[in-house]
């Protein structure tokens, strides 16, 4: 890692690309969206510059503070800003930092050697955001501060004087001209996350204070272990046991590059693999992610063979084999990071390819050799995999001698549409006859099918492919899409529908129906979500009217504020489910594009369900009874 002492910080760091002016205009090019994603972003960047300073070696513990006016402060205890006059825009340092797009340490200079966030835009773009942002700067002795208000200087640059202390203190509240469907922080979004930094950052402490409630509700952050913790966390979060006690770790370093690799086997029937460059969850995994899974497959099938546990008569197990039960944790660091794909969550540095191949096959390798009986363990479990996968092909293939899944074979319950091209149609899955009887009377038949789900929907977090061949509920679901499932069969360009979307009534049980077939295509049809191609529908919970003008409420507030509205002598009605409402309510609330809201799931959505699809689906009791005692109260809110 960083030497302190290797490099000055001081102003001649702090260099300057362009203007701040689009931000405003065009704030989703910067933070992805004004939706509560985009909210909680502006957090991240301004902890990714603290956790920039941890990774330079100069900052041990970060405080991250809702203060009940819901505007977040984040103090660090690093070097602070340098804050003198900037010898090219000769304005103070700190205030570069804070109103021009592009200025930052991070550029080329020798601030720092590995770094995240926007790219060094995060504290302008937070502070183009904010209705307001204060400043207090602790840098080389003396205490300087200042404030913005969306964007502008209004009260200048002042040093207050000698300290003894050194960091950054940046306070700042969300603008709701920009954020106009929320401006409320979620304590567990921002939760998570750090959580997240903290294990990638092992040794730096983060904590987390929420002074909106009474008492505060707080968090205090730090993993010695770092990413070993990491995946103790996680395979401690889940329902399947580990297969061999130890995490396996390992770590390289060379030149402007660092890989830290850690790996568990479970009992899962699933991979938990997670990937990051410089602290950036790359959600699209990337070169470091083809390296290691490259490697991982290698070395398993090389000690298989040389340890006669794989016949040579057998074939070569498989990626997908090898990975079965596996939690793993990539993360690696670079001076010059290349992102790609749509979100940005892609590793595109070929040379991080080989870097992190070659480490994990010799010291994984290394590690087998030493310590035989883990390495008979994992090997078993992937040739018991491989079979697994062998009785998958026969139950697809019976399923399919039967009929069920050749192209032009349709479940007899699909109200199917007329329009034939993929992305002008829409599939309806429908919770209960009832409601699939109303959709199929109040849909536009043009281009909206309707399949009613009929059975219990399987369980796939306890289940292997060959038990969702028969599945009464999942196999028509199967056959309405027409494009397969699991990794050797499943083919996007069959897709025959371009929105499939869940329609469940909005209370506990569609929520349990929601989740269940979310698992469901995460699992088998993981594309689907990349995609885009996976939504909920967002029912109402109340009917309200007087006389002939009618309201239909998402929420009690919503309700009531139609009742207020309205006036007196007015009726409202709670929606039990969607069997209730007729035709032309079901179309005109839920189900008509002028007038209805649905929600996209996105793969991010998937990932961090995975968590809890583990803890309320699997077979540990303890897990369960944590998370429904710790979000008991949030249960009458419940919705996806």
């Amino acid at each position: 890692m960083e030497n302190k002492e290797n490099h000055v910080y001081d102003e001649s760091q702090i260099q300057v690309l362009e203007g701040l002016e689009a931000v405003r205009k065009r704030p989703g090019m910067y933070i992805g969206s004004t939706s509560e994603r985009g909210l909680h972003h502006l957090v991240y960047e301004i902890v990714d510059n603290s956790i920039d300073e941890a990774l330079a070696g100069h900052c041990s513990r970060i405080e991250v503070t809702i203060h009940k006016d819901n505007s977040v402060s984040v103090r660090d205890n690093g070097r602070g800003i340098p804050s003198n006059i900037h010898p090219k825009m000769g304005i103070p340092t700190l205030e570069v930092v804070y109103t021009v797009l592009h200025a930052g340490g991070k550029f080329g200079g020798d601030g720092y050697k590995f770094s995240g966030g926007l790219h060094g835009v995060g504290a302008s773009v937070v502070n183009a955001l904010s209705e307001w942002v204060e400043v207090d700067n602790c840098y080389d002795g003396k205490r300087y501060t200042e404030r913005f208000e969306r964007g502008k200087v209004t009260r200048p640059f002042k040093c207050e004087g000698e300290t003894d202390e050194h960091g950054l203190y940046v306070r700042f509240k969300p603008d709701a001209e920009i954020f106009t469907e929320t401006t409320v922080f979620s304590y567990d979004i921002l939760l998570n996350r750090l959580r997240e930094q903290a294990f990638l950052n092992g040794g730096t402490n983060i904590y987390l204070r929420d002074e909106r409630v009474e008492p505060a509700r707080e968090d205090d952050l730090m993993y010695e272990g770092g990413i070993i913790s990491f995946v103790e966390y996680l395979n401690g979060q889940k329902t399947d046991d580990p297969i061999h006690p130890q995490v396996i770790y390992m770590k390289a370093e060379k030149d402007n590059y660092v890989a830290e690799v850690a790996l568990q086997y479970t009992t899962s029937y699933y991979e938990t693999l997670i990937t990051f460059a410089n602290n950036i969850h790359t959600i699209e995994g990337g070169t470091h992610d083809i390296g290691f899974k490259t490697a991982l497959t290698k070395v398993l099938n090389d000690y298989g063979r040389a340890k006669k546990i794989l016949k040579d008569s057998e074939k070569n197990l498989s990626g997908e084999d090898v990975r079965e039960g596996l939690t793993a944790i990539v993360s690696v660091k670079l001076t010059e990071a290349q992102f790609e794909g749509q979100t940005k969550g892609k590793l595109g540095n070929s040379e991080m390819r080989p870097f992190v191949y070659s480490m994990v096959t010799a010291k994984l390798a290394e590690f087998l050799e030493e310590n035989p009986a883990v390495g008979k363990t994992i090997i078993e479990k992937a040739v018991e995999a491989t079979r697994a996968r062998e009785a998958a092909r026969k139950a697809r293939e019976e399923t399919r001698r039967k009929g069920f899944l050749e192209s032009g074979s349709m479940p007899g319950k699909l109200a199917d549409c007329q329009e034939r091209k993929a992305e002008l149609t829409e599939l309806y899955l429908v919770e209960g006859d009832s409601a699939g009887g109303s959709a199929k009377q109040g849909r536009d038949s043009r281009f909206q099918a309707i399949l009613p789900l009929r059975g219990k929907v399987l369980n796939v977090e306890k289940s292997r492919e060959a038990s969702v061949y028969g599945n009464q509920s999942l196999t028509p679901i199967i056959q309405a899409l027409g494009c397969g499932i699991g990794r050797e069969n499943f083919d996007i360009s069959k897709l025959r529908y371009g929105k499939i979307i869940i329609m469940a009534d909005a209370d506990v049980d569609g929520s349990h129906i929601r989740i269940l077939l979310l698992t469901f295509f995460y699992r088998y049809m993981k594309q689907l979500i990349e995609d885009g191609h996976v939504y909920f529908a967002q029912p109402p919970l109340y009917k309200v009217w007087k006389g002939k003008q009618v309201r239909y409420a998402f929420s009690e507030e919503e309700r009531d504020q139609f009742i207020e509205e309205l006036g007196g002598n007015v009726d409202t009605q709670r929606y039990k489910g969607l069997g209730e409402m007729n035709p032309e309510q079901l179309w005109e609330t839920t189900m008509d594009p002028n007038t209805r809201t649905i929600l996209r799931a996105t793969l991010e959505d998937a990932i961090a369900c995975d968590n809890m699809f583990s803890i309320l689906m699997g077979d540990k009791v303890e897990p369960r009874r944590e998370f429904i005692q710790e979000n008991a109260k949030y249960a009458e809110n419940l919705d996806i």
